[in-house]
C-alpha cells in the first residue's frame, strides 16, 4: 500500500508539473512577444532560438551543464546567471526572479530576461545561435 501511494503521488506531482507548461510553435510565439513589444525584425530569431533550445515547449529544465548549472525554459535561460535556483545554490540572478518563473504558460518572464540576455551578451549567448545567425524564413505569415 504504501510503494502504491508514492506511485501515486509521484504520478500526480508529474502531470501538476506538466499542467503549467505548454507546447508553443513559431506563430503563436511570435504573436505573443510581439505583443510584448519585441520587434517584429527579431521574432523570427526567438522562434529559431526556442525551437532548438526547447522545441517551443515552457517547461523544460535542461540537464545539467558541465558547470553544475541548469537552463530554464522556453529560451533555456541559464541559472547561475540569470534566475535564482529552486536550490537555493548561488546565482547571479542578474533577471531578478526564479528560475521556475521561467517555467510557466506565461512567457512575459522569459521574454524579458532572455531579452537582458540579449542586450549583455548578444545573439551567441545561446549555444544554439549557430542555427539561427543566417537568412531565417519570414514571420509574416504568422500575422
Amino acid at each position: 500500500m504504501r510503494s502504491y501511494l508514492v506511485i501515486c503521488a509521484l504520478a500526480l506531482a508529474c502531470f501538476a508539473a506538466t499542467a503549467v507548461a505548454r507546447t508553443m510553435n513559431r506563430c503563436s510565439l511570435a504573436r505573443e512577444m510581439s505583443k510584448l513589444g519585441v520587434p517584429r525584425d527579431q521574432l523570427a530569431r526567438w522562434a529559431c532560438i526556442a525551437q532548438h533550445e526547447s522545441s517551443y515547449r515552457t517547461g523544460v529544465v535542461g540537464p545539467a551543464n558541465s558547470n553544475g548549472s541548469n537552463d530554464y525554459g522556453i529560451f533555456q535561460i541559464n541559472n547561475y546567471y540569470w534566475c535564482a535556483p529552486p536550490s537555493g545554490r548561488f546565482s547571479y540572478n542578474e533577471c531578478g526572479l526564479s528560475c521556475n518563473a521561467l517555467l510557466t504558460d506565461d512567457i512575459t518572464k522569459s521574454v524579458r530576461c532572455a531579452q537582458k540576455v540579449l542586450s549583455q551578451q548578444g545573439w551567441s549567448a545561446w549555444s544554439t545561435w549557430k542555427y539561427c545567425k543566417g537568412s531565417l524564413p519570414s514571420i509574416n505569415d504568422c500575422f
